[in-house]
Order: structure tokens, then sequence, then C-alpha cells
């Protein structure tokens, strides 16, 4: 018999590795700390602009600064996952943001900070594909949507809970101190889970040679992403925002033909652009791009309305927005198990709790007209908007990646999240931009109605590719209507 320890890719496939469950652990975790860093620091920044007299650049940089180096490194990162060994990588990128994490609770000046969490962003970037990468390496058929359904409870809850954990670090250590264990607290997490993943990750043991791997296309796909997301993440925009943006998406174009030319010749391209013909992979990123747009800006608007117009505390606005979290975690592990059965039916179901509970939320925020009451006004909406959350992230996740050969579920999931970062950042400078414009005169109520009716459209736009790829499944003789526990179909040439 194989040992499960020292066994490759191929060989896990054919026995299931009896530690996959406690290795997902690990990685989930390590994906938890990274995605938290997302949401947490916001409740802090007050205290970070006391403390360091941070300008509104740097604590802007603070923000989009990890969003940026996060997405800049994601495919990169997944694709030499595949070829080096996911382990070896999911350990530097742990090992990576611990260390950033340190330097960030110990910065003494704003400059230092930013630093720190620009290399915060490479770590996270480093950790999250490998994540489902190794997913896709450790579990089949039904399995697979189950362990899929955590990640996707792990991404809603982190995003959620951010503001809660943040606001309670600060009430219980202060206001002077509290902003550095914001990022100290990941000091204990990230060495437990380097501890334990050298325990119950299996190490790679055939390794792609260094000649087939994509330096070209490294540089040209992170000078492209950079270009397309240092506009998005700015918070004034100028004409070399405008300039940047195109020229990302030229130097996008340019990784594209690259990669295309690269593949003719017989090389190893760093994202095999067959995959986009993979069934169900490009549809689940052009939906994850526009569902992640709409996600991330219900809690940007929210936060903002809670403690800026209603004079809300940094736990207050947090617990106000915690029903989503737990609507989330409740269906997500749910909506991971009914995907292999009832695929993209599941998705659109969520959606469409997700869109009501948000208009039922813009209605009754109308009628709380500014209450301190508003938070309960609004935590019935939300659980329903989380319940549905629930049932769209880690069945979409499932769906996009079930065809995705093992080699290289690395890059595809890289891709996949990239898309996402790319959407999470739209969002948040369309819908930011609607609620400070309806908020302009005074009136948050205004702001946050205009808000939430963006994040609305947005969410539709994911709803409409969902359902045509619903009726487009359901078609007679078409059988990617079959869920994830079936037989892959090899991709079209």
């Amino acid at each position: 018999m194989t040992d499960a320890r020292t066994s490759t890719p191929a060989d896990a496939a054919a026995e299931p590795d009896p530690n996959r469950w406690k290795a997902l652990s690990v990685c989930l975790t390590a994906g938890f700390m990274t995605l938290l860093d997302v949401s947490i620091v916001n409740v802090a920044l007050p205290s970070i602009a006391d403390q360091l007299d941070a300008s509104a650049s740097a604590l802007q940089w603070v923000v989009s600064g990890y969003a940026l180096t996060f997405g800049l490194v994601l495919v990169s990162a997944g694709r030499l996952g595949d070829a080096r060994g996911r382990r070896t990588l999911f350990i530097a990128g742990v090992v990576v943001f611990t260390l950033a994490s340190l330097a960030a609770g110990l910065a003494q000046s704003a400059a230092w900070l930013v630093a720190a969490r620009l290399a915060q962003g490479v770590g996270g970037g480093i950790i999250n594909p490998q994540v489902s990468g190794l997913i896709q390496q450790l579990f089949q058929g039904a399995e697979r949507g189950r362990a899929f359904g955590r990640l996707g409870t792990t991404i809603g809850v982190s995003t959620a809970i951010g503001p809660v954990l943040g606001g309670v670090i600060l009430a219980v250590v202060g206001a002077d101190h509290g902003w550095r264990w914001v990022f100290l607290v990941n000091l204990p997490v990230g060495v437990l889970a380097i501890l334990l993943s050298l325990r119950y990750i299996a190490p790679r043991r055939d390794k792609e040679p260094a000649r087939d791997l994509d330096p070209v296309g490294a540089v040209l796909l992170g000078a492209g992403v950079v270009g397309v997301l240092w506009p998005l993440v700015s918070e004034q925009w100028e004409p070399l925002d405008a300039g940047l943006l195109v020229a990302g998406l030229l130097v996008l174009a340019a990784f594209v033909v690259w990669e295309r030319r690269l593949d003719a010749r017989g090389r190893t391209p760093m994202v095999r652009l067959s995959l986009f013909r993979v069934p169900g992979y490009a549809t689940g990123a052009l939906l994850a791009l526009a569902y992640f747009s709409g996600f991330t800006g219900i809690f940007f608007v929210l936060t903002l309305y809670l403690q800026d117009g209603l004079g809300y505390t940094p736990l207050q606005a947090g617990l106000a927005i915690t029903p989503f979290a737990l609507g989330s975690a409740v269906t997500a592990a749910i909506g991971g198990r009914a995907v292999s059965t009832r695929g993209r039916a599941v998705v659109v179901t969520g959606l469409v709790l997700v869109i009501a509970g948000l208009l039922l939320a813009e209605v009754l925020l109308g009628v709380a007209d500014g209450r301190s009451t508003t938070g309960w006004w609004t935590a019935a909406p939300l659980l329903l908007a989380g319940l549905g959350s629930g049932l769209v992230i880690s069945p979409n996740q499932t769906l996009a990646l079930e065809h995705v050969p093992v080699a290289e579920a690395g890059a595809a999931g890289g891709v996949l999240q990239t898309g996402q970062r790319l959407g999470s950042a739209v969002g948040i400078a369309v819908v930011g931009a609607l609620y400070f414009a309806g908020s302009a005169s005074g009136d948050g109520t205004a702001g946050i109605t205009h808000g939430l009716l963006a994040t609305v459209a947005l969410l539709g736009v994911a709803l409409a590719i969902g359902v045509v790829d619903l009726v487009r499944r359901r078609r007679p003789g078409t059988d990617d209507v079959r869920g994830p526990g079936a037989a892959p179909r090899a991709p079209q040439p």
C-alpha cells in the first residue's frame, strides 16, 4: 500500500488520503486568517491614524495595498504550487503572512505599516490558490462539494465577522494598542498552521522542471493585474489612473497572446487558455466576478452608514451585520452537499435569496429612517441574504472547478480568485461612489439606499449569468447537468 504521506497526486486520486479532512481544516484556518484581514483592519483605522499620525492616503494604502498585492500573486502562486508542490507554497505563504503580521503589529510609522500590509497581501495571495488546489487534489465526487462547502463557510464568515472581531479586540485591549493586536492575533494561528501542515499535508515528490515554468507570463500577468487593480483601489480617480487601467488591459491582452504562443510551441504556459473551455469554468469565473462585486459592497456601505450616519461604535456596527455571517455559515455546508445533485439551481436559488434580502433591507432602512434601532430592523433581511450567500460561493466554486484537471487546479483557483478580487475592487469603487454621492447632502439614508440598490444591480448580473447557465445545462443532450460526482468530461481542443 502506498504511504499517504508520500503519495503523488495520482496516487492520492486512486486512494484517498486518510488525513484529507485534517489537512482541509489546516488550510481553511490559514485561509480564514488571510480573508479576515481584508475587513478586520477597517475598524482600527481611526486608532492607527491617531497613534501613527497616518494621513488619509496612508490609511487608504493600509486597506487597498493588501488587496493589490493579494491579487497580484494569486495566479503565479497557484501555477507554482501546481508545478513545485502545494504544501511547499502553502507553508511559504503562511510564513510570509505571519512575519508580515508581526511587522505590522510592531509598526512605528505609517510607512512601516503600509509595507507590512503589502507583504501580508503577498502571503495571502500565495496561500489561497493552494487551498482550492489541495481540495481538488485531496477530494473527489460528493466529498469535494462538501469540502468546498466548508471553504464557502470560511469565505462568508471571515468577510462578515472581521469588523466584529476587530471591534472586540479594540474594546478589550483599548484604542491605543488594540490596533496592534488586530495584526498580532495572527501569530499563534500562523505558527499552528505551519506545524499542522507539516504533519497532515502530504508533500509532492514529482516536481516539474524549472524550464517548464513561465516567468514571462508571470511578469505580464502581474503587470496587467496591477494596472487594472491600482485605479480601482485608489481613493480619488485621476487622469493617471485612467492611463494605468488602459495599460493594464493592454498588458493582459499581451499575456493572452503570449500564453497562446507558448502553448502552441509545446511549452507549459502559466494558464492554459483551454482551461476556459472546460465545462462550467468560464461561467463560474464570470459569475464569481459579478457576485463578489456586489457581495463585498454590502459590508462596505453598511459599515459606513452605521458608523458615520448613525454613530454606531465599531463593535456595534460589526454586530449589526453579524446575521449575514450566521446565515452564510448555516447554508454554506448545505449548499456544498446539495450542489452534487442539484447543480446550478442551488446557486440561482441563493442569488434570489440574497437579492430579496437586500431589497427588504433597503425598504426597512427607509422605514427606520436613521433611528438608533436600525440594526434590529435589518437583522432579519441580512439573515435572509446571508442564507442565500451560503448557497452561492461554495457551490459556484465547486461547479467551476469540477472538471478542471488536478494538475492545473492551483492556476485555475488563482484565476478564479483573481476575478473575485477584481470584482471586489470594482464593487467597492462603484457602490462607494454612489453611497458618497447620495450622502453628500448630509442624508445618510439616501446614501445607503443608493449603495444597496447598486449592489442589487451587480448581483442581478450574477443572477442573469446563473439563469442562462441553468437553462443551458437543462437542455436535452447536455451532459453538464450532472453534479460534481459525475465523471469529468475532457475539454474540447
